[in-house]
């Protein structure tokens, strides 16, 4: 287990330009807004007969994900071929940790090969900044989920699916639906979302789903979701984390569909042009009903689309902001 989480991995360098990524917590504004500037340039790739970029040419991505994931790493190897890397896909969990390797070691076994860059997911909270604080200062890391802690590329390519949808951040109300408890996804959309300067944040949930003292995170929270997506701009449904709750958290899933699944007749309740972000995989008829999820509302497939784009923009900053932190090494 790695859940002391050591934030002494400083995800900039000198200079402010991003090195890793690891969490959107404590990131300037417009360290963010780049992010999802570099984004939106990329997004027009994907009209384009050919979708690549020579920004990585020469450069060698690790995916390294300890959990599996079919939507996040296919999404981090697209990317990162686009930028015309070459990507290693190492399932770690079937491979040499399981056969009595540590962590460490395999981390050394993978800087041998000179890799240039780390995308991390892993079960236990804390592990991208362990792994930050373990390669040579030469490797950037990116985080694709560690435990309960950060998601930070979901939560920017959420950004950007509310930028491009509503045009700017002031004087929006956001409502994060589910289990929110569980949800490193819903940690890293609050941090992003008070440091873009939405107007209020609310989560709603079951009093079960609700961490402790969420409230010093600056939201208003909900038991009740009718009242808590009232006139809401954006309503953000959250994927019940079944693996990682137990049966005590839930009476049963049609109860919470009834009361906290998102159907027609609840969405009526927010703004008419509200939009409904979910990171997927959807259980339909659990979090959200199929005339919702797939209606004029739904920017599911949008985010899809703007995760490969935030992921490019990310991969590329850090390998810049890498080589530039090498150049002033150097120097001095």
């Amino acid at each position: 287990m790695i859940e002391s989480i050591d934030h002494n991995s400083s995800q900039l360098n000198a200079s402010g330009q991003l090195k890793h990524f690891l969490t959107t917590e404590d990131l300037p504004a417009t360290l963010l807004n780049e992010i999802l500037d570099t984004a939106n340039s990329f997004l027009d790739m994907s009209s384009q007969q050919v979708k690549k970029v020579p920004l990585l040419r020469g450069k060698t991505v690790v995916n390294l994900f300890f959990e599996p994931s079919t939507r996040t790493s296919s999404t981090f190897e697209l990317a990162a071929k686009r930028l015309s890397a070459d990507v290693l896909n190492l399932n770690i969990s079937s491979s040499s940790t399981s056969k009595g390797e540590s962590l460490k070691d395999t981390l050394m076994t993978l800087e041998a090969m000179h890799a240039d860059m780390f995308v991390v997911r892993h079960p236990d909270s804390g592990a991208a900044h362990f792994i930050a604080n373990q390669v040579t200062p030469n490797i950037a890391v990116i985080n694709a989920g560690d435990g309960r802690h950060a998601h930070p590329t979901q939560a920017m390519l959420d950004m950007l699916t509310i930028k491009r949808c509503k045009g700017d951040f002031s004087g929006l109300v956001v409502a994060i639906v589910g289990d929110i408890l569980h949800s490193r996804v819903a940690r890293s959309q609050i941090h992003a979302l008070r440091t873009l300067g939405v107007a209020e944040i609310r989560v709603i949930a079951p009093k079960t789903l609700i961490p402790k003292d969420i409230e010093f995170m600056g939201v208003k929270v909900y038991t009740d979701m009718l009242q808590g997506i009232k006139d809401c701009d954006v309503v953000g449904m959250l994927r019940l984390q079944k693996e990682r709750m137990n049966s005590a958290l839930l009476p049963s899933e049609s109860e919470f569909f009834k009361l906290y699944g998102l159907n027609s007749e609840k969405l009526k309740l927010a703004k008419p042009d509200a939009i409904v972000m979910h990171p997927g995989p959807i259980n339909r008829g659990v979090e959200i009903e199929s005339a919702v999820a797939d209606g004029p509302q739904s920017t599911i497939l949008q985010q899809v689309t703007n995760g490969i784009a935030v992921r490019m923009a990310v991969m590329s900053m850090a390998i810049s902001g890498q080589l530039n932190n090498s150049n002033s090494s150097v120097q001095r």
